[in-house]
């Protein structure tokens, strides 16, 4: 019995400690590589409660396997010819510029051997993924054009790990390095990849399809890691990286159908055994390597972001990006990335360079990561704030019964009603470029900034009877909408609302009108929605009539008893009330719906 317990002690040392860790630096806004680089340490080389990281790692490299598999998966052809020229142009500009020039720096100023200097440089080069992409969604760029950019260089950085990795056992000076490379064996690796090819786009396919007939959920499974690990092994036996394999395993899948299946079915693995694999890279540091040396860590990572950085605003400036945008860009990626972990430990397991040198490089890589943050908020200060176009505010024939302030979407369809219905409409707007496009349509709008009480004067609002506040961002709304209630309080205001407590805001001013801007297409939506699952039409016009009414009472009760207030208005489960279910020609007055309490 005490065998077995020693059996499950690691294991549940290990998902006890990546429970705590990885939720902690995650809300703390450092990512859950970090936190599982932290356990490892903690249970490790600081507490010794687990001696042999490095066995441990071995296990755990199949996490890269599955992750390299997953990005493959993900790499159709569509996908990568769309962003040909940013991921294959951009991307691989700042690999061969970076990777090279940090391999010399390695040379000239440490004499480190040419093999060791080529891997360190060209995993320096790499950024990590999990950390440019979370901070881009924390702040919401991920669409913006540098953030196109920014993901298109990590995608080429993801791709070029698989060569890289492929590199290691040719630059390895043990029994796997380039001597040891025959004819025999370049020809052997060669034939397992075009197995691996053909298998992939005429056996797989087919595979997936017989199994997923039988509806055997945990056979799928199965089938998916067999793939997975039967690629890696295949190309392991061939003498290149077992990543390399599962690489080309999920390109070939990825236009198949079951892609997505794979996907789901593999990323708990993934998760999991990558998880792991920080961990036991936390685990194999050598703390007294890193407390010896600690004033060169300190001082070369701030060098290392720096020329890094210089070098990603420089490549980015010679594709035509302008400066805020590689300045962007080369905030958001200045730091080592977790493939570096899997480089450095790969090149220290083949002998390139020592383990001592791979804790020194894997603890410069961390403390990059967690300096990410910073790089970014220093890379604002060098944006230039560009002033906006602006064109003379001439309100030559303003004044109108109605003044429309804001000119985006939701402007531009109230107005036709307005125009529509025979009603002069004066629009102001604060954006130059909408002023401009919306000329070539036929409209006259003006500009100005609808928040200056000079500008509405110059416009006509003491000649107006209604403001129609459209704009699309709240605080700017609030600011219109306070100043017009102070200095013109004659005319009626009906305002744009951006959700449910602006609305409840709104009215508590005194607003004539509001609308939530998703409200009344929301509902009409869910009508089309029951209607098209056979819902008579009258019926189902009286149901969003009664929703409306509902939310109208629980807004009444909110702006009286807070916004907590008046849950048994809503519908939480669906009903059936008795008219539904009878003729058409019956339903001639509200259905009865029963209020729903969740209490």
């Amino acid at each position: 019995m005490e065998d077995a317990a020693q059996i499950y002690y690691q294991p549940l040392l290990l998902l006890g400690a990546a429970v705590v860790a990885a939720p902690l630096f995650k809300r703390l806004g450092l990512g859950t590589i970090l936190g599982y680089l932290a356990a490892g340490i903690a249970i490790g080389p600081i507490a010794r409660l687990i001696a042999d990281g490095e066995l441990l790692l071995h296990v755990a490299e199949l996490g890269v396997v599955f992750l390299l598999f997953l990005i493959g998966l993900d790499l159709n052809p569509s996908r990568l010819w769309a962003m040909r020229r940013q991921i294959f142009g951009l991307g691989v500009a700042q690999v061969i510029v970076t990777g090279p020039l940090l391999a010399l720096a390695c040379l000239v100023l440490f004499g480190l051997p040419t093999a060791a200097a080529i891997v360190i440089g060209f995993g320096l080069a790499l950024s990590s993924t999990a950390f440019g992409v979370q901070i881009m969604e924390t702040e919401g760029t991920v669409n913006l054009p540098y953030g196109r950019t920014a993901i298109s260089i990590l995608l080429l950085q993801d791709l070029a790990i698989a060569p890289l990795l492929a590199l290691i056992p040719l630059l390895s000076p043990g029994g796997n390095g380039a001597a040891d490379i025959t004819w025999s064996r370049f020809a052997l690796a060669l034939l397992c990849i075009a197995a691996l090819v053909v298998a992939g786009r005429y056996l797989l396919n087919p595979l997936f399809r017989l199994i997923g007939s039988t509806g055997a959920r945990e056979a799928m499974i199965a089938a998916a890691l067999f793939v997975v690990l039967g690629s890696a092994l295949l190309l392991d036996f061939a003498g290149l990286s077992m990543g390399l394999g599962a690489f080309i395993a999920g390109v070939l899948l990825a236009d198949s159908s079951y892609r997505h299946e794979l996907t789901a079915d593999i990323e708990p693995f993934r998760g999991i055994l990558l998880g792991l694999f920080f961990m036991a890279i936390g685990l194999s540091l050598d703390l007294d390597v890193i407390l010896q040396n600690w004033l060169l860590i300190v001082g070369l990572v701030p060098a290392f972001m720096a020329v890094k950085a210089v070098l990603a605003y420089g490549v980015c400036r010679l594709f035509s990006c302008d400066h805020n945008e590689a300045v962007h860009v080369a905030s958001v990626l200045p730091q080592g990335g977790e493939f570096g972990f899997v480089l450095f430990t790969a090149a220290s397991s083949a002998l390139i360079f020592s383990a001592a040198t791979a804790s020194l490089l894997i603890a410069i890589v961390t403390l990059s990561m967690a300096l990410t943050p910073l790089a970014v908020r220093l890379g604002g200060l060098l944006i230039r704030l560009e002033e906006p176009e602006k064109i003379d505010e001439t309100f030559d024939g303003a004044g109108a019964d109605i003044m429309m302030i804001g000119f985006s979407r939701f402007g531009q369809i109230a107005s036709q009603i307005l125009l529509a219905g025979g009603t002069d409409v004066t629009i102001i707007d604060h954006s130059a470029t909408r002023v401009r496009a919306v000329e070539k349509f036929g409209f006259r709008i003006y500009f100005g900034d609808g928040r200056r009480k000079e500008v509405l004067e110059a416009a006509g609002i003491r000649k107006a009877k209604v403001v129609a506040v459209c704009t699309n961002v709240r605080t700017t709304t609030d600011a219109i909408v306070n100043m017009i209630k102070s200095e013109f309080p004659h005319v009626k205001l009906f305002v744009r609302s951006y959700d449910r407590a602006h609305t409840l805001s709104l009215r508590a001013r005194g607003v004539e009108y509001e609308i939530r801007e998703t409200f009344e297409s929301a509902l009409l939506f869910g009508q089309r929605s029951l209607e098209a699952l056979g819902t008579d039409e009258q019926i189902a016009q009286a149901i969003v009539d009664d929703v409306r009414r509902r939310d109208e009472e629980r807004l009444a009760i909110q702006a009286v008893e807070g916004p907590e207030a008046g849950g048994d208005k809503m519908h939480v489960r669906p009903v059936t009330p008795e008219p539904l279910v009878k003729p058409a020609r019956e339903a001639r007055h509200l259905p009865r719906v029963p209020e729903e309490n969740p209490g």
